[in-house]
Order: structure tokens, then C-alpha cells, then sequence
């Protein structure tokens, strides 16, 4: 039987999780296009601290890294 490729996410994909979010607001709604920004933001910094983690010899990201 042939393995099963694994999945890529999309770009449009997103990372965060939009009804987590939601639930972190307490006294505002959230509009449709602050998810897609927070999404960029959180890639953002993951790259940043996957860049960090590399250049100290490491494969594994950290609480510092951030």
C-alpha cells in the first residue's frame, strides 16, 4: 500500500485557532480580518525564533527564542 503524503498547510491556511481566539476576548467581538493579522504575527515571531534557535546550534525552539 503507498504512504500517505502528508498535508502542507496552506498560506490561507490558518495557525491559530479562530473560536480560541474569540473565547480570549472578553468585553470585544472580533472582525473577520484581525484573524488573518494575528496569523501573520504569530508566523512572524515563529520564524524569528526558529532563526534564534538555528543560529545557537539547536533543532528545538524554546521559551527564549521568543
Amino acid at each position: 500500500m503507498a504512504a500517505k503524503k502528508k498535508k502542507k498547510a496552506s498560506p490561507a491556511e490558518l495557525i491559530i485557532s479562530k473560536s480560541r481566539t474569540k473565547g480570549a476576548t472578553k468585553k470585544c467581538n472580533v472582525s473577520s480580518d484581525f484573524y488573518g493579522a494575528l496569523d501573520k504575527k504569530v508566523r512572524d515571531i515563529i520564524k524569528n525564533a526558529e532563526g534564534r534557535a538555528v543560529e545557537n546550534k539547536r533543532k528545538t525552539l524554546k521559551p527564549c527564542d521568543i
